[in-house]
């Protein structure tokens, strides 16, 4: 089982969704969870997992993770060229490196080059993929397959949209 995470903020509440799936290429969810999370963190610049990392182990916490092989997030496992840990990197280190972890990004940073593969997906404007736990050209092969005519893959935009209702 696959499974992608988005949260949603609003004041000091956030919404974190998750989309279950069984295969890259599939097009409807097998199952959306979601929770609440009160008190949550301010956000701080550099170091966005201290703010949203609480929120996607509360969502798990539904979960049994001995069924996930892979955790796809929004945003990045390495920051930087240097391999600064990332909001998946730090996700990987909580669930003690047994799931693998795939961030999915809509934009760049701008001293990352070796941790990241740009995807198309048609459009000009690429998804960067960084993973731990997993190769990372087979990440962004899983990525670029996933289900949907657009940059954005059909289940990704699903999240998107379950974490703003």
């Amino acid at each position: 089982m696959k499974l992608a995470i988005d949260v949603y903020y609003h004041n000091t509440t956030a919404k974190a969704v998750g989309v279950l799936f069984d295969d890259w290429q599939a097009a409807t969810p097998t199952q959306i969870i979601s929770t609440d999370v009160d008190d949550v963190a301010d956000y701080e610049p550099g170091n966005f997992y201290k703010r949203e990392l609480p929120c996607i182990l509360k969502l798990l916490e539904q979960i049994d993770l001995t069924t996930l092989d892979v955790i796809v997030v929004d945003g990045y496992v390495h920051l930087n060229d240097d391999g600064k840990a990332g909001l998946g990197a730090h996700l990987f280190e909580a669930l003690g490196g047994k799931i693998p972890v795939v961030g999915v990004a809509k934009t760049s940073f701008h001293n990352n080059t070796r941790n990241v593969v740009p995807v198309l997906r048609s459009s000009k404007n690429p998804l960067f993929v960084t993973a731990i736990g997993t190769a990372l050209p087979a990440a962004a092969a899983s990525v670029q397959n996933m289900h949907g005519p657009f940059r954005m893959p059909t289940l990704l935009k699903v999240l998107d949209q379950e974490t703003r209702r």
